[in-house]
C-alpha cells in the first residue's frame, strides 16, 4: 500500500495536485495562499502562487497592480520613486516634486547632479559664470545681482585694485585718502607694520603708526624727554619754545602740578610761586 502524502495543514491528500513546500512541509495551494500569501497594497487581494510578488519596504503588489499612482503606467523593472507612500514613475515624480533649474527652468531629474545656493537649484551645466559662461562646478564663486561669477572673472570685472600692489581686492580691504588698499599692503611708512585695526596718523600724505610719528616728528617733553604726540585730544603745556606733558608740568622742588596756575622759571626749571620766593 502506497504511503500517504497529505497537506501539512488540512491533511487532504496531495496526490495528483499542485502543492508548495515551506520549511520542508507540503501545503495544498489553497492552504498555502490562505496561510502565507501577502496581500496586495493596490487591490487588497492575496498574491497567489501563480502571481509574481513584487515587494518594496515590506509592502507587496501583484505584477498588474505595481503601477504609477498618477499615470498608471507599469513600474515593473523600471525606476520609480515614492511620495506619501504612493508609487510614482520618475517622470511624474520629477514633474510634481523635483526642483526646477533656476537658469533654464526645466526639471532637475532625480539622480542627476544639481548645484544649490541660497535656496535655488541648477543643473550642473547651467550653474555657470555670468561672464565666461564656463560651468562653476565645485570651484569658488561670488554672487552679484542675481548672477554668479567665478573668482577670476569677478576680479576682472568688479574688484578694486590695491593702490600699492595693483592686485584685486576681494576681501578685507582698507580705504585711505579715498583709495583702496589690501590690509597687508597698508603699512606704516616708518616701521612697515600693518596699520589696519590700530590708530595711525599721516604727514605729507604718508601714513605712520603713532610710535613712528612721535619718534620722527613729535616735540619732546622738557621734563621726561619722551615725545608729546598731541593726538587723541591729549593736552600739553607750551612755554617759550618748550613743551611739557600735562602730567610733567610740575614744580621742580615740591612737585606740585602747575597746570592752570602761575609759575616762575629758574634757568631750565619751573617753580611754583612758593618755592620761587627765594630766587
Amino acid at each position: 500500500m502506497a504511503e500517504r502524502y497529505d497537506c501539512h495543514y488540512c491533511k487532504e491528500s496531495l496526490f495528483g495536485k499542485k502543492y508548495v513546500l515551506r520549511d520542508e512541509n507540503p501545503y495544498c495551494v489553497k492552504c498555502y495562499e490562505s496561510l502565507y500569501s501577502n496581500t496586495c497594497e493596490e487591490c487588497k487581494k492575496p498574491i497567489g502562487c501563480n502571481s509574481r510578488d513584487l515587494s518594496y519596504k515590506d509592502r507587496h503588489w501583484h505584477d498588474d497592480c505595481f503601477h504609477c499612482f498618477k499615470c498608471q503606467r507599469s513600474l515593473v523593472d523600471k525606476p520609480f520613486s515614492t511620495k506619501d507612500e504612493q508609487l510614482l514613475c520618475t517622470e511624474c515624480y520629477s514633474n510634481e516634486y523635483s526642483s526646477k533649474c533656476y537658469e533654464c527652468k526645466k526639471t532637475i531629474m532625480p539622480g542627476s547632479r544639481k548645484m544649490e545656493h541660497k535656496g535655488n537649484s541648477w543643473h550642473e551645466t547651467c550653474f555657470s559664470c555670468q561672464r565666461c559662461q564656463q560651468p562653476i562646478g565645485t570651484k569658488s564663486f561670488i554672487p552679484k545681482e542675481n548672477s554668479n561669477y567665478c573668482v577670476p572673472c569677478y576680479e576682472k570685472q568688479f574688484a578694486l585694485q590695491c593702490v600699492h600692489c595693483k592686485k584685486p581686492i576681494t576681501t578685507g580691504g582698507v580705504t585711505y585718502h579715498d583709495q583702496p588698499w589690501h590690509k597687508d599692503c597698508f603699512l606704516c611708512t616708518g616701521c612697515k607694520l600693518q596699520l589696519s585695526g590700530q590708530r595711525f596718523t599721516s604727514r605729507d600724505e604718508f601714513a605712520y603708526c603713532l610710535n613712528c610719528f612721535c619718534n620722527l616728528y613729535a616735540k619732546k617733553c622738557a621734563a621726561c624727554t619722551t615725545p608729546i604726540s598731541g593726538l587723541g585730544g591729549s593736552k600739553y603745556i607750551s612755554f617759550e619754545e618748550r613743551q611739557w606733558h600735562n602730567d610733567c608740568f610740575n614744580c621742580k622742588k615740591c612737585l606740585v602740578s602747575l597746570v592752570g596756575r602761575g609759575f616762575l622759571t629758574e634757568r631750565d626749571d619751573i617753580l611754583c610761586p612758593d618755592c620761587g620766593k627765594d630766587i
